[in-house]
């Protein structure tokens, strides 16, 4: 546990201290479990210092009441930050799937010297688009089941009944997803909190200015799937356009989903290539 931006945030690490940082940011309500333990011991393996932490309303981190978030947008931004400084890192590698890459895309607009490189994954600009984007599949605006979030059988089911309706083609591992979820509602203080306060932030500090992706400097890898059904494929492709420096990869059958099994032969030597770079 660590005091960051006024919040406990909760953080795990894997690997030596000395290899060069990656940060991994979750998605929306997403505590550290969906970045998978083996995932982030293969990074290490491959020679990098791995950290994966709770944001505030998951996980075992600061929890507030449902429907009240004592925070913004801009402090998740800023927690960040916070890890980092707690570690006593300068920079890292910044790694943001769904709604962590809005808010890495916001880490380094903010503060573009704690980023060496940035990688973005199954997300969109956080600025405005030049070319019109497609809107979610029609399954997602269907999804929307009632969850008692105190029954930990109905959140596991509830995780795996999203996972499927988020997934490309890649088949869903059943057993695998109810564990991860399993292992979440056990650390979870709060599983309401999560779910509601992070979809109602209020965003904090200046509007981000229309050239902020524009003038990132570092490189940048957009990695989105064929299939994804939350931001279509043209969001990866304009958000890596919108970057100079940055390389679109293209997974085939790739949902909006963290990194399965099947995806991590591509995924992990790419994260690994990336954070070869500007390594400190």
């Amino acid at each position: 546990m660590i005091t960051a931006n006024g919040a406990e945030l909760c953080v795990e690490t894997f690997g030596q201290r000395a290899d060069p940082a990656i940060l991994l940011l979750c998605g929306f309500g997403g505590s550290m479990d969906w970045w998978d333990e083996e995932l982030c011991e293969q990074l290490a393996t491959a020679g990098r210092f791995v950290i994966r932490y709770d944001y505030r309303d998951t996980g075992q981190s600061t929890s507030y009441a449902v429907g009240k978030p004592g925070y913004t947008g801009l402090d998740l931004c800023d927690d960040a930050v916070g890890v980092l400084d707690a570690l006593g890192i300068q920079a890292a590698h910044v790694v943001g799937i769904s709604m962590g890459g809005g808010i890495a895309q916001r880490v380094i607009i903010e503060h573009p010297e704690r980023v060496t490189t940035l990688t973005l994954m199954s997300t969109s600009a956080i600025t405005p688009s030049e070319v019109e984007l497609p809107p979610p599949a029609a399954r997602i605006a269907g999804f929307a089941p009632e969850v008692d979030w105190q029954d930990r059988d109905a959140v596991i089911d509830y995780f795996v009944a999203a996972e499927k309706v988020y997934a490309g083609s890649i088949p869903v591992d059943e057993k695998r997803i109810r564990a991860i979820a399993g292992r979440v509602f056990d650390r979870t203080a709060d599983m309401a909190a999560g779910q509601t306060n992070h979809g109602i932030l209020e965003d904090g500090g200046e509007p981000v200015r229309r050239d902020g992706l524009a003038r990132i400097g570092v490189p940048v890898l957009v990695i989105h799937g064929t299939e994804d059904p939350l931001f279509p494929l043209p969001h990866g492709e304009a958000l890596a356009a919108a970057i100079p420096r940055a390389r679109l990869m293209v997974v085939d059958g790739l949902g909006h989903q963290m990194p399965p099994p099947e995806v991590w032969p591509v995924v992990v030597p790419a994260l690994a290539e990336i954070s070869e770079q500007g390594a400190l």
